[in-house]
């Protein structure tokens, strides 16, 4: 397994942690990252046959203040343009395995929309078509699409790392890892907290649920 990431200390401490993983220093945000990314694991891992899209970030942004514009020029091109980036250029090595998959990371926001993050849940609602559209143009090669949609889990992601509200860490990697086991030709891969989001539009409850998300 290759773990890759912006914060070479937290990369550092993974492979103390966890011997036997390897770590690369990539950015998803600079395609001179990404280049130096895909020539490093094609020609040391030629074997990769996975590939993860986790890069993500979620800030609050109020609409109505021009200064937060930065925060959403951001946060697509880290979850919606670094997600098609590293497809684009990982493509090419997975069609050529006999069994690959693509796995991209949504949200169940992309389904009903936290209002407090519109540009968040803007980015993983196109990963989301993404995937679809992605999924249909590799039917007739060996390359599987997996989306994994996440309900509001413990991280820091908006500083839900304690969150009473949010799913623990360690509960919802072994819900998907299962999911991932007993339905291995899923295309979407959904832990029973996230359902409520997923099916809120086919069961008539979207209205509520946007109201409950905010705040009201």
């Amino acid at each position: 397994m290759i773990v890759a990431g912006r914060r070479t200390e937290l990369l550092d401490r993974i492979t103390t942690e966890h011997p036997g993983i390897e770590t690369l220093v990539l950015d998803v945000t600079d395609p001179a990252s990404i280049a130096h990314a895909h020539k490093t694991v094609t020609s040391t891992y030629p074997e990769m046959n996975v590939l993860v899209n986790n890069a993500g970030i979620m800030l609050a942004e109020n609409l109505l203040d021009a200064g937060s514009l930065p925060i959403a020029e951001d946060t697509v091109t880290t979850n919606l343009l670094g997600t098609i980036r590293m497809a684009n250029a990982f493509l090419p090595h997975l069609v050529a395995k006999d069994n690959a998959a693509v796995v991209n990371v949504g949200s169940g926001l992309e389904f009903v929309p936290l209002p407090a993050t519109p540009t968040y849940n803007a980015t993983k609602a196109a990963i989301h078509s993404f995937s679809e559209s992605l999924r249909v143009q590799l039917t007739e090669t060996s390359v599987q699409v997996i989306e994994v949609v996440p309900p509001s889990v413990r991280t820091t992601l908006m500083g839900q790392q304690d969150s009473e509200q949010a799913m623990p860490l360690e509960d919802f990697l072994s819900e998907v890892m299962t999911l991932l086991g007993t339905q291995p030709d899923a295309g979407e891969i959904l832990v029973e907290n996230v359902k409520f989001l997923r099916h809120a539009e086919a069961e008539g409850t979207y209205g509520k649920v946007l109201s409950m998300l905010s705040g009201h």
